[in-house]
């Protein structure tokens, strides 16, 4: 990862693709029944904002060890949604096909953003700024 390409949080690859998970969430729970609004639908939207918003916050910290932390907590953020997708699907909220593509999608947010997370450490080991 060259330092010279990421100029904003937007330039990171698990930014982005956090983003895509997130944009998905938002559309697949609009069609969720009227009583899980403040429920499971409440909770996959705020699970899928957090995620992307701590990477971001975490990049504005400018110390690899507050980053990485920031990052964990997004980490865990996502598996908390992987486990709300599987209830959306246990639920019959989501078809097959949706619940397939949602955690397609968090499992490539999932690996770029660990991939991130190696890159922070072994960075900070290295004693680079």
């Amino acid at each position: 990862m060259s330092k010279g390409s990421i100029n904003s949080f937007e330039d990171l690859d698990c930014w982005k693709a956090c983003r895509e998970s997130r944009q998905y969430i938002s559309t697949i729970i609009k069609k969720f029944p009227p009583d899980e609004k403040f429920a499971l639908m409440d909770g996959m939207r705020r699970a899928s904002r957090s995620i992307t918003e701590n990477i971001a916050e975490g990049y504005g910290r400018f110390h690899f060890q507050e980053n990485i932390q920031f990052c964990r907590i997004s980490r865990g953020s996502l598996f908390e949604l992987m486990d709300q997708m599987i209830t959306a699907s246990d639920e019959n909220y989501v078809s097959e096909d949706e619940y397939k593509k949602g955690r397609e999608l968090l499992e490539k947010s999932k690996g770029i953003l660990n991939g991130y997370i190696k890159y922070l450490i072994s960075a900070k080991n290295k004693g680079n700024k």
